[in-house]
């Protein structure tokens, strides 16, 4: 990584679902947040270092592109996903749909909390320290997903073990 990490954008996020509902447990729902990612990546809006995406929320580690605004990024990645998510709730009449009403002015459903947490990385350490929570995640005590980082398909962590990419969107951190 290099040492002008913060002229590159690159930050660390998390984006949280509604009251922390499981709305991301089933991997359809999954696989929604699969296809933006790796549409924003192949748009070049973005470029991916890591990521997990758990029953309830998702870590990210992107670098977002030089002429773009990351609250702009942010805004239509979360909003496409919420559309879609909707949908899927609503085609299959998943019942979690009840539980995301919020009538609120501009819309009927939330999929997502507002203000997701998102901070710029400038140093090697910190980049590498985040890196490993993501991909820790889902071996915690408190989700046990699986035994090994690795193990856990939606994340990055089997990319930096493996070198290999299942998901054609990853670029490792030691190219930023």
């Amino acid at each position: 990584m290099s040492s002008n990490a913060h002229e590159t954008k690159l930050f660390f996020s998390t984006f949280t679902n509604l009251n922390w509902i499981a709305i991301l447990k089933e991997d359809t729902r999954k696989k929604i947040v699969l296809d933006s990612l790796k549409f924003l990546v192949d748009d070049k809006r973005i470029t991916l270092y890591g990521f997990v995406i758990m029953p309830n929320h998702i870590h990210l580690l992107w670098q977002i592109a030089e002429e773009l605004e990351l609250k702009d990024v942010q805004r239509d990645f979360l909003k496409f996903t919420a559309q879609k998510i909707r949908f899927n709730l609503l085609d299959t009449n998943n019942r979690l749909i009840d539980d995301l009403l919020v009538y609120s002015k501009d819309r009927m459903t939330q999929i997502w909390e507002r203000n997701g947490l998102s901070f710029m990385l400038n140093n090697t350490k910190t980049t590498l320290q985040k890196l490993n929570y993501i991909h820790q995640n889902p071996i915690k005590e408190k989700w046990k997903l699986s035994e090994t980082p690795e193990e856990y398909y939606y994340s990055s962590a089997k990319y930096y073990s493996s070198g290999i990419d299942e998901f054609e969107m990853l670029t490792h951190i030691n190219e930023v």
